[in-house]
């Protein structure tokens, strides 16, 4: 690892113990996704740090959500988890036509914990990489490599309003396809096999309950 990223490493696990935690359990690739998502700012890293333990320890008591506890969310099936993208990320979608605002809103909180856990797990095919029970905060913040595609056109009308609210580390994983050229960069980039028809790939769709997760090895 190049010293520059070892120290920072050094540096943010020294914080998190002046904030009255530790860091102990977690190895670095873990640590490096919040370092990364705070542009290697090692204080600010720890905090996101020590406010994500902290939340995942009351929110998510069991570390994950069971399909049990989101059964209406599951139902409508709009998320979908297609496998992993050239670049080896999970490629995860969404209808926006099948949600709708939730009347349980308990319920879609847990249902994003589940999307995300699920889809960070989906990645490591049997091998681990980090902390899978670990680094759950969100895609874009706690991924280095993630990047997010934005195909619907109404979507694009209101991003100059919405990026003003976005942090640089994130904006800059967020593209959105509005013309013919961006359309087949983003099949390229992702890859025809896992991209879904619709989006000009070869792949059926996938909801999110019926793709199967494969064990570790030990």
């Amino acid at each position: 690892m190049d010293q520059n990223y070892e120290h920072a490493l050094t540096q943010m696990r020294k914080s998190v113990e002046k904030l009255g935690c530790s860091a102990q359990m977690y190895d670095d690739p873990t640590l490096m996704r919040f370092l990364i998502a705070r542009t290697m700012d090692t204080q600010k890293a720890a905090k996101m740090f020590v406010q994500w333990m902290k939340w995942r320890a009351s929110f998510v008591p069991l570390n994950y959500i069971p399909e049990s506890e989101v059964p209406d969310e599951l139902n409508a099936r709009k998320a979908y988890l297609q496998g992993l993208s050239k670049n080896g990320c999970p490629l995860l979608m969404f209808k926006g036509s099948k949600h709708f605002p939730s009347k349980d809103q308990l319920q879609f909180k847990k249902f994003v914990v589940h999307v995300l856990d699920k889809t960070i797990a989906s990645s490591f095919k049997g091998r681990e990489i980090g902390n899978e029970n670990s680094c759950k905060h969100t895609i874009l913040s706690a991924w280095p490599n993630a990047t997010c595609y934005i195909c619907h056109w109404f979507f694009v009308s209101v991003w100059r309003f919405i990026s003003r609210f976005l942090e640089k580390a994130t904006l800059e994983k967020i593209v959105i396809v509005t013309n013919e050229e961006e359309r087949r960069e983003f099949i390229r980039n992702v890859g025809e096999e896992v991209l879904p028809e619709e989006y000009g790939g070869r792949a059926k769709f996938i909801a999110l309950q019926d793709f199967v997760i494969t064990p570790l090895d030990d």
